[in-house]
């Protein structure tokens, strides 16, 4: 589960300016944490369909960010995907 401590400490990560809680990097960022959870959620509970509905919305949601952000600046994209450590 995402703690308020974890979020603050992504947000302090990712953030582009000093008081920055939404550019596309702190978003995948939060995006990317709860998408790992619920990856680890399903090795135990393999047939909660419920919810993986909602990790296939979440897994939407960044690639669509991650589309936005690599046509704004392709630069600040090949950053956030070698520090988060996802593929493509």
């Amino acid at each position: 589960m995402l703690t308020n401590d974890r979020k603050t400490e992504l947000i302090g990560t990712y953030r582009t300016h000093e008081s920055d809680t939404g550019s596309p990097e702190v978003q995948v960022a939060i995006l990317s944490e709860r998408i790992s959870y619920l990856t680890e959620h399903f090795k135990t509970h393999v047939k909660d369909h419920h919810s993986r509905r909602g990790l296939l919305k979440l897994v939407g949601q960044r690639r669509r960010l991650l589309d936005y952000l690599k046509r704004k600046d392709s630069d600040r994209y090949a950053e956030l995907i070698r520090k988060l450590g996802i593929r493509k």
